[in-house]
């Protein structure tokens, strides 16, 4: 798909676990403003609300000279569609929240709320190096997310709660979700579980980096701990990664037995170290792929083109597509 500019621009907001990212985007997928502010502890609707009117009066205030048309939102959680109201998410604290109408009242602009996994799949189907009607991308940050696109649109099921990918159950003997299920992708693949298997690396081998790391940080043991030791060459922390990315894997081929994807994209924080975890996580697909060799070809794995900036972009360009 060709790119146009027209001057028309969207503000892109992108509700993470830990970070909520907003940025003024165009029609090409340019970013002319940006900014980020970590998620409250307490993020209930009352002080995300708060927030996220803050953030569009500061991105409006930046395109006073020509302004906006609409704001999209990729947040993460179980969003309805189209209505834009959230009504969980397993890592934040807001519930039942009307994301949608609150955002209009207090801005006067149309808006469109989404999953986070959703707005980034579109970012890189519309605008990404890999584009293809028939893919998927996986977003590794705090939780797993996912974006499915089918025929070059996002594949929402009926009500538009689909495409959870981060919560089917790779391991039932796995370790306990935010969700309240056990053996979730995500409990296995994000950046969640990676402080988690960190933090039990440190507390076996008190000597060793992570444990260093952390304690030179005055704090717990992070998932940057564990990437900072991992890219140091640190056997334990490369460990954990491989680890990571096999279970990864096995979700990629979960799903690829239920779809057929031309790629898969693999987007989010976690995807910076690279074949840290890409190089596990397409072994992994590989081996549990369905089919003998030659019968089902096996999707190539590839890291995503925005990795962490895919889901303020395509919140921008899904306000401009739809509202």
């Amino acid at each position: 798909m060709a790119r146009v500019t027209n001057g028309r621009r969207a503000i892109g907001l992108d509700i993470g676990g830990t970070k909520v990212a907003g940025a003024i985007v165009s029609e090409d997928g340019t970013v002319h403003a940006e900014l980020r502010r970590n998620t409250p502890d307490t993020s209930d609707a009352g002080t995300m609300n708060g927030l996220l009117r803050d953030m569009v009066s500061e991105l409006r205030a930046h395109e006073a000279g020509t302004g906006v048309c609409a704001i999209g939102v990729g947040a993460a959680g179980t969003v309805e569609w189209p209505d834009g109201r959230i009504r969980w998410a397993p890592n934040s604290s807001y519930q039942d929240w009307d994301l949608r109408a609150d955002l209009e009242a207090a801005t006067g602009l149309p808006t469109v709320v989404d999953n986070d996994g959703n707005v980034a799949g579109l970012a890189e189907a519309r605008l990404g190096d890999t584009r293809n009607d028939d893919m998927v991308l996986l977003t590794v940050g705090t939780g797993v997310g996912a974006g499915i696109m089918l025929g070059g649109r996002i594949y929402r099921g009926p009500h538009g709660l689909g495409a959870e990918v981060g919560h089917m159950t790779i391991n039932p003997d796995g370790p306990r979700c935010g969700c309240g299920n056990h053996g979730c992708l995500e409990s296995m693949a994000s950046g969640t579980a990676l402080a988690r298997m960190g933090h039990n690396a440190a507390a076996h081998d008190p000597d060793g980096m992570i444990a260093g790391l952390a304690r030179e940080a005055d704090g717990e043991v992070t998932g940057r701990h564990v990437t900072t030791a991992a890219m140091a060459g640190d056997r334990t922390a490369q460990s954990l990664f491989e680890r990571l990315g096999r279970a990864l894997g096995i979700g990629i081929a979960g799903i690829n037995a239920i779809f057929e994807f031309e790629v898969v994209l693999i987007g989010g924080g976690l995807v910076d170290v690279g074949e840290l975890l890409l190089g596990p996580a397409r072994r992994a697909a590989r081996e549990f792929h369905y089919g003998p060799p030659g019968v089902r070809p096996v999707p190539p794995v590839l890291p995503a083109t925005y990795k962490g900036d895919a889901g303020k972009i395509g919140a921008g360009l899904l306000a401009l597509e739809e509202a």
